[in-house]
């Protein structure tokens, strides 16, 4: 099996070249890179074809399109059996390529997802950032595991699909705001199959501060909405959690203000969830600094995205705008 690994890049050449660099370590050598400049200002041809003597890699720049249809390009350039898309903010373990290869010669997916992690590598910061991603106590639980709520849809950070897939559906229609997802719901309609695969995981730095944390899930947000536009049953109760959460916030203020009765309740209540949070992160990351910034994470994730969901259930289902 020839993998075709697909990387669209937007100014950010010191996490390319981290990326290619894992890439050279892989266990199964049988794939070629495909880094494709999405109209970046920060240039990263001089470093990505450092690589020429040590991977089949291949360089392009286009005009910025956003990373959607920057992965067509790489589709119709691609010569693989199967594409595999990573973001350029990704770390690939060693035996990833061969865990997919074994995955699918046992178990046939026409398109796959697999989940992400921390590596010891990362920050505190981004430790902390991948927890409230990928906890069972946050909406991030929902995404890359075995229990996941309904239909598994993989996310392009870490996503594959057949050739087959790519000629039947001719790639993505959105560029951004929620594009994964609508494709993953698009390709499973055609009757492909799409699933889990548990041990293809990446190491995922996502943000390296919470104000780009917060902008990225202001953005996560306002994707859901984009998709209920496309797929209006794709629209869970779970989706609304995080909108619940920041209400929760304004109540409960309100309620200390006021001086309420109910607002011991309301403190209670967030100061167990608060003390899960702590104490799960810690059992997880062996850091108390870690377990820490996971409460500001996950504050931070749940107040983003609810406030971006909000923001566009308002504007597009209530006032209808475009």
């Amino acid at each position: 099996m020839f993998f075709s690994i697909i990387i669209p890049l937007y100014n950010r050449p010191q996490e390319i070249d981290e990326l290619l660099h894992t890439l050279t370590q892989q266990e199964y050598t049988n794939f070629e890179v495909l880094v494709v400049e999405d109209g970046s200002s920060l240039d990263a041809r001089s470093l990505v074809e450092s690589y020429q003597y040590t991977l089949n890699i291949r360089y392009f720049v286009k005009e910025n399109e956003g990373q959607g249809f920057t992965r067509n390009f790489a589709f119709k350039e691609a010569k693989g059996d199967y594409f595999v898309m990573f973001d350029s903010d990704c770390l690939i373990p060693t035996d990833y390529l061969a865990t997919v290869k074994a995955h699918l010669e046992q178990n046939w997916l026409d398109a796959y997802g697999g989940p992400d992690a921390a590596h010891s590598s990362f920050t505190p910061t981004q430790k902390a950032i991948s927890y409230a991603m990928t906890s069972v106590f946050t909406t991030g639980g929902i995404r890359g595991n075995k229990k996941h709520v309904g239909q598994f849809h993989p996310r392009s950070f870490n996503m594959g699909i057949s050739r087959a897939v790519w000629e039947k559906t001719g790639g993505f229609i959105l560029t951004r705001l929620g594009e994964d997802i609508e494709f993953s719901i698009r390709i499973q309609s055609l009757g492909f199959k799409i699933g889990l695969i548990p041990e293809a995981i990446v190491f995922h730095k996502r943000r390296t501060n919470f104000a780009q944390f917060y902008k990225q899930l202001h953005f996560f947000g306002r994707a859901r909405i984009n998709i209920y536009k496309h797929f209006p049953a794709e629209l869970k109760l779970v989706h609304f959690f995080p909108s619940a959460f920041v209400l929760f916030l304004v109540a409960s203020a309100v309620l200390n203000i006021i001086q309420s009765p109910l607002a011991t309740l309301c403190n209670v209540v967030l100061a167990l969830y608060v003390l899960l949070i702590f104490f799960n992160s810690w059992a997880k990351n062996k850091s108390a600094k870690v377990a820490f910034l996971s409460i500001i994470a996950v504050f931070v994730q749940l107040s983003a995205y609810g406030l971006g969901f909000m923001q566009d259930f308002w504007k597009r289902i209530v006032l209808k705008q475009q």
